[in-house]
């Protein structure tokens, strides 16, 4: 039987290390793990973010568990003989083909050795035998209430198996103090239409659910309340996807938005841009899981307006209410900006969007099941 102690050996899952939400929270639980004094191990395909997590202290080791294919089926004896090797307390994953690797090669493992197995639903998953895998776990976490809810209302988990826990932003990123005199000044010489105006933000990488055809069509109305606001879409189309941007600057030109709004590209210093706007939104055609844009401008100093749905409805509940808007009412929307444009709202973003109660929050599922063994 094991039992709770210190340190941990904890080993996360997940397809690949490349540049996005998941891929970004892994690596820095994993720094916080190792901070904190326990072995942090990451198993992926690699990628971009493997030299940052291996520079702070964690362990990876390159598997190719990204392929949605029953191919991946043949990773599952290595992983295993990995898994007797490196002994871990605690097996965490992140994503449904890795999971489907772990969770054979796991349970073929002797019970009294056996690692416990967490899982975190990081979306709304469709629901079939292939996203169920994630809901096989001794323990389940939700990013979200809403999502907490669709595995209940999807799967059949025992309510005291999930436990929610919001995605957590680093203060050190994400801060009253991401804007500087001297990138504003260094942004407005390779943008100078920006100065002086009155900054409306849409994040986000450039897709059909995001919501940009919606912040474009809503800019078209705010310009007539507010001909001083400027849009300034900040973020790229994926690969093999860059004829949306073409299909936005074409509607750009139809709504007379020339000169009204911005395409930026893909940024690495999006804090910035927070600390920069005067309104960040969200918009997005459907609910998302967590929205992270909401929690990262509101710790920036910067109000959020965004449709009242999904996990982007939860976190401006918790810290700003008032940005709160009927969903898909774009005209509600464009006045919503217009109303706060030149207020100061008062708004505070919880504990729980932050790194730190994130990690003692996992750690503490990790110690239960320990414990409870």
């Amino acid at each position: 039987m094991k039992r709770s102690h210190q340190p941990l050996n904890v080993l996360q899952v997940l397809p690949a290390l490349n540049s996005g939400g998941v891929e970004r929270g892994t690596v820095e639980f994993a720094n916080e793990l190792v901070l904190r004094g326990h072995r942090s191990t990451v198993i992926s395909n690699g990628g971009q973010l493997v030299e940052e997590l291996e520079k702070n202290g964690s362990v990876h080791i390159q598997v190719p568990v990204h392929r949605k294919s029953l191919v991946s089926l043949l990773q599952v004896k290595r992983v295993r003989t990995i898994l007797k090797e490196l002994k871990p307390d605690v097996i965490h994953v992140r994503s449904r083909a890795p999971a489907w690797i772990i969770w054979l090669a796991w349970r073929k493992l002797p019970k009294e050795n056996r690692p416990h197995l967490v899982s975190t639903f990081h979306g709304m998953y469709s629901v079939n035998k292939y996203s169920a895998i994630m809901a096989k776990a001794e323990h389940c976490i939700a990013i979200s209430d809403c999502v907490r809810t669709y595995m209940l209302s999807n799967y059949a988990i025992d309510p005291s198996k999930i436990t929610r826990i919001y995605r957590g932003l680093d203060p050190k990123s994400f801060n009253l103090n991401a804007c500087t005199d001297d990138w504003k000044a260094a942004l407005f010489d390779q943008y100078p239409e920006l100065r002086d105006k009155k900054i409306i933000l849409m994040p986000g990488r450039l897709s059909r659910w995001k919501g940009q055809e919606a912040f474009l069509t809503m800019m078209h109305t705010l310009i007539k309340l507010r001909p001083d606001c400027r849009g300034v879409i900040v973020g790229a189309a994926e690969p093999q996807k860059e004829h949306y941007e073409t299909e936005l600057v074409t509607l750009q030109g139809k709504l007379g938005l020339d000169s009204h709004v911005s395409f930026v590209g893909h940024r690495n210093d999006i804090q910035a841009f927070y600390g920069l706007a005067d309104i960040t939104c969200h918009m997005s055609n459907k609910a998302e899981p967590f929205g992270r844009t909401v929690p990262e401008a509101l710790a920036c100093g910067c109000p959020v307006v965004a449709y009242d749905r999904g996990g982007a409805s939860e976190s401006l509940n918790a810290g700003f209410p008032d940005g709160l808007v009927e969903p898909d009412n774009i005209e509600a929307f464009a006045n919503r900006i217009a109303a706060l444009i030149d207020t100061r709202p008062s708004f505070h973003l919880p504990h729980e969007f932050y790194l730190e109660q994130q990690v003692e929050k996992t750690l503490s599922v990790y110690k239960k099941l320990i414990r409870d063994a």
